[in-house]
């Protein structure tokens, strides 16, 4: 059964920090990519950054890039995200995702539930 579990969210004062974790289970974690995502109220879901399979490559968002890094362990089967110098307008839920693509007809897309950050003073 494949699971992925977010944990580490909370209510943070501007200029804050926090560390979000996913737990993963049920699936090969080290050949997938994964990505967090965020969803603020009335909002469409945002990618915020990717790391590749082998913790070699990273991506951000514009709007976070500097502030926050993504990381992930292997041998632990779990991803980061490391969230610096907080702003309000980072207040959403934050969604954990896995992505592999073996080819075009056989894709493996999984979500976890979300943990609600919230960055006020």
């Amino acid at each position: 059964q494949v699971q992925l579990v977010e944990s580490g969210g909370g209510l943070v004062q501007p200029g804050g920090s926090l560390r979000l974790s996913c737990a993963a289970s049920g699936f090969t974690f080290s050949s997938y990519v994964m990505r967090w995502y965020r969803q603020a109220p009335g909002k469409e879901r945002e990618l915020v950054a990717t790391v590749s399979s082998t913790n070699s490559n990273t991506n951000y968002a514009d709007s976070v890039k500097g502030r926050f890094t993504i990381s992930r362990d292997n041998a632990k089967n779990t991803m980061y995200l490391q969230m610096n110098s907080l702003k309000p307008e980072d207040t959403a839920v934050y969604y954990c995702n896995a992505f592999r693509l073996r080819s075009l007809v056989e894709i493996y897309n999984y979500w976890g539930q979300g943990t609600q950050v919230t960055v006020s003073s």
